[in-house]
């Protein structure tokens, strides 16, 4: 019978000048350093050749872990498989997947799908991976996630009612373990079934606004009001062009040529969903309005300018107290106006590119390919001078 050692003859192992072994039988051996260091190694012959390998470094590996390593390696030795070339390749396989990380893939998974994209949804998918699948996932190995985690990614997105935002991230998770298991960099996707946990998203809440048949009155009241001109003013200015109520409060004079009738949103203009520059074609009525207002205002930046204060724009709630004034309040919003304008001119048949155009839907570099470089602007003139001259048949028609 083989002679095993002790925890006690371990222990107790005095260094000496040289090193020296102490046999724990079947390959198991004790090397203790000069310097009182003692290893646990395992002897063994393959292919011929005598080798060793490591099992670890007493008391860290305990005498009974060491003793199972030892047994580990025969168990491979009866296989015909050589344990120190199987360490190498498990180490292997251990570095290959620890450099498959989310982070790489999703780089690689960018990099690859970037000639395709535009730069506007370039942008929009590194925005979301900066922000809600890099900070928990970027160091990750790809194959130690799983299912449960990135639910708790989707789920966290959801909480801050996010909705659109975590389908986006379900649907680009599901992209990149697909691009990385085509690269074999992993095997599963575990973002296959995130759509079955999705939670429900609550259906979008339109703005308040009136049907055709109710404009003719609130029209007349808009004529009557007897408050701010520049509010109301205002309000015209947004049933002629269907901008976000954000830009048409704060619109600027710099940014107006009325010798062409055009309203220019530059890129990146605050109180511009997405940033995205925009031609406002302008209706004659519009344009007369502003030659109106120019002996008024048109010495400072804003069109419709602060009630208290010049130097700044109307106030958010301008509009909206004037419209409680006439008796439309949860009725109609200034928002509300886009709901309206784009309800009418849809029903009207005109071209369904050219009403999102007008609305500012989307990046005009995305536009499929009947777009064309003036952004429609030729099509959007005729579309809202018929508007704005409908607009004034509805003033003079009887509520």
């Amino acid at each position: 019978m083989a002679k095993k050692l002790t925890d006690v003859q371990i222990r107790t192992a005095k260094p000496k000048r040289k090193q020296y072994k102490l046999s724990g039988g079947n390959g198991l051996v004790l090397v203790v350093m000069p310097s009182g260091a003692k290893y646990f190694r395992f002897r063994y012959r393959y292919a011929g050749l005598e080798k060793s390998i490591s099992l670890g470094v007493y008391p860290a590996t305990p005498l009974k872990e060491a003793e199972q390593r030892a047994q580990d390696a025969r168990n491979l030795l009866r296989q015909d498989i050589n344990p120190s070339e199987h360490r190498r390749a498990h180490k292997l396989a251990q570095r290959v997947s620890a450099a498959n990380t989310f982070g790489h893939a999703s780089a690689e998974w960018v990099k690859h799908n970037s000639p395709k994209w535009s730069a506007a949804t370039k942008e929009k998918a590194q925005q979301y991976l900066d922000k809600d699948m890099l900070p928990p996932l970027a160091k990750r190995p790809l194959a130690n996630i799983t299912a449960p985690e990135l639910g708790q990614v989707v789920a966290r997105i959801e909480a801050r009612k996010a909705m659109n935002v975590a389908k986006k991230v379900r649907q680009w998770l599901h992209a990149i373990f697909s691009f990385a298991i085509s690269k074999g960099w992993v095997t599963q996707n575990p973002a296959q079934y995130l759509t079955s946990i999705a939670a429900h998203a609550p259906e979008a809440q339109n703005h308040p606004h009136l049907s055709m048949d109710e404009l003719p009155a609130f029209l007349k009241a808009l004529d009557g009001y007897h408050g701010s001109q520049l509010t109301r003013d205002c309000a015209w200015l947004a049933l002629w062009t269907a901008n976000r109520p954000g830009i048409t409060q704060t619109v600027k004079w710099s940014e107006l040529d009325l010798e062409t009738a055009t309203w220019t949103i530059p890129k990146g203009r605050e109180g511009m969903k997405k940033g995205y520059r925009h031609i406002t074609p302008l209706p004659t009525q519009a344009v007369d309005m502003l030659r109106r207002l120019y002996p008024l205002t048109g010495t400072y930046e804003h069109v419709f300018v602060g009630r208290n204060d010049s130097r700044k724009p109307l106030s958010d709630g301008a509009v909206s107290g004037m419209l409680k004034t006439l008796g439309y309040s949860g009725k109609q919003t200034m928002h509300g106006f886009r709901h309206l304008i784009s309800t009418a001119l849809n029903e009207k048949d005109y071209d369904a590119d050219w009403i999102e155009r007008q609305l500012a839907h989307g990046d005009p570099d995305e536009i499929r390919g009947t777009y064309n470089k003036a952004a429609y602007v030729n099509q959007r003139r005729k579309m809202m001078q018929e508007w704005a001259d409908q607009l004034d048949d509805l003033r003079t028609k009887n509520p």
